[in-house]
């Protein structure tokens, strides 16, 4: 099972900047689609961005234009840039990796990390 670690959370004013960093154990890193995630209290987990292993990149809506998504692939690590918070994007952060081969499926989630945006 491939462990991921996040850090980077904490609490930032509106119109600020915060980077998340994912940490993946293992060998797969580099052929799995990574992907970035969030639950705000009360709602379901949503897709934030998403990062194939070639390179493809998609944002929710919400985002676009304001976070970014990539990954170092050398330090087997995803980040996540986000800029102009706003409180509604107040929640707890996931990262996910998914790799699926003829014969294993990989798919494994951090712990978390919480992103507060308060005045």
């Amino acid at each position: 099972q491939v462990q991921l670690v996040e850090s980077g959370g904490g609490l930032v004013q509106p119109g600020g900047s915060l980077r998340l960093s994912c940490a993946a154990s293992g060998s797969i890193f580099s052929i799995s689609t990574m992907t970035w995630n969030r639950q705000a209290p009360g709602k379901q987990r949503e897709l934030v961005a998403a990062i194939t292993s070639g390179g493809r990149i998609n944002y929710a809506d919400s985002v676009k234009g304001r976070f970014t998504i990539s990954r170092d692939n050398a330090k087997s690590t995803v980040y996540l840039q986000m800029n102009s918070l706003k409180p509604e994007d107040t929640a707890v952060y996931y990262c996910r990796l998914q790799h699926n081969s003829a014969f294993r499926k990989y798919d494994s989630w951090g712990q978390g990390t919480q992103v507060t945006v308060s005045s």
